[in-house]
């Protein structure tokens, strides 16, 4: 009776976490906030981050609440699935795993957002719609980089190529030495 369970904690707590992460990118990237896709976030992440920022207050453009908020449920999903299972970790590995999960997510989100905005660009280059502009605001910053690095190709624009390899050494580089050291702390 665990794994139904299990699976129904990581699904719904993935989903609201990829909404606050989802949030906090397009913050920072400051993608149009009255986009609908952008109120649908909003409106289903304010109440907590209302409350929490009334103790954390955001770094720059940076808001530390939506990070503390998707990092704290992170850990107690973890750490419910993990008591479930029968296992015990302490505090440190649960923020580093956590940690390490939220790094991963946002890795993946670029390398989706790259992808979809790619294969946009291919099939309706000139029409207006909402996830293609939230999706070219969150890469736009990412893909500018890789355009300063390589030179003009006469109109083929292997930027996305780039940001998805640059994207994949990333989670290749990052992610093991979390993983080594929360093991190594568990």
């Amino acid at each position: 009776m665990t794994n139904p369970v299990v699976f129904l904690i990581d699904t719904v707590v993935s989903l609201y976490i990829l909404a606050i992460i989802l949030r906090f990118l397009f913050q920072w990237t400051r993608a149009d906030f009255y986009n609908p896709i952008s109120q649908f976030l909003v409106k289903i992440t304010h109440p907590p981050l209302k409350l929490l920022r009334r103790f954390i207050p955001a770094i720059g453009k940076i808001d530390t609440s939506s990070l503390v908020l998707a990092i704290g449920l992170q850990m107690v999903a973890d750490f419910t699935i993990l008591a479930l299972q029968g296992e015990i970790v302490g505090a440190a590995v649960l923020i580093l795993y956590a940690f390490k999960q939220i790094v991963e997510l946002v890795l993946n989100i670029f390398v989706f957002a790259v992808f979809a905005r790619a294969i946009l660009s291919w099939f309706d280059p000139g029409n207006y719609n909402p996830a293609s502009s939230l999706l070219q605001s969150l890469t736009e910053p990412l893909l500018g980089l890789c355009r300063k690095v390589i030179p003009d190709l006469g109109g083929i624009d292997l930027s996305p190529l780039v940001a998805l390899v640059f994207l994949q050494l990333a989670k290749m580089m990052v992610l093991p030495p979390l993983s080594q050291l929360a093991l190594l702390l568990g």
